[in-house]
């Protein structure tokens, strides 16, 4: 299997590139895994609701050229539906035996995913209502995909 992540934005922080190692190194005997990084759209603070919607557009084409056609398409949503780590799981051994062999999830910038990427997307994950540094949700999204794959082998994973 291939889980790619394509995430909007560079990735500064140094405990968090040394979190998301870790869990891309733990996950290397389960699926190969890639971190694509798009480049953010520059927006100052005070943008209109259509400059908003531009933004999103212009980093929604970034991500949409790096989503192969035959990839099963997770896009991660406040609005998006929220799965305990046994039900990603789940949906993770439904899609190696029935879908794709190649997922792709997508966290969107700071102002969220374009309407195209949404339409492009096969599932909408929530991870909460909260709303959390879309840099931060790399290392997350890792640790859970990574919680996903022991959960499907059987394998012990401290809680």
């Amino acid at each position: 299997m291939k889980v790619s992540i394509i995430s909007v934005g560079k990735l500064k922080e140094k405990y968090l590139k040394q979190g998301i190692d870790e869990y891309t190194k733990r996950l290397g005997p389960y699926a190969k895994t890639e971190i694509i990084e798009v480049a953010d759209e520059k927006a100052p603070e005070n943008l209109s609701d259509a400059e908003m919607e531009d933004v999103k557009q212009k980093e929604g084409e970034r991500i949409l050229a790096k989503v192969p056609k035959d990839a099963y398409v997770i896009t991660l949503e406040i609005e998006g539906k929220q799965l305990t780590s046994e039900q990603l799981a789940s949906r993770f051994d439904n899609l190696m035996t029935y879908g794709s062999s190649k997922i792709v999830f997508v966290i969107g910038g700071s102002l969220g995913i374009s309407s195209q990427v949404q339409d492009r997307s096969d599932y909408a994950l929530s991870f909460s209502k909260m709303t959390f540094p879309h840099q931060m949700m790399r290392l997350m999204l890792l640790e859970q995909v990574y919680r996903a794959f022991k959960i499907l082998k059987n394998e012990p994973y401290h809680k």
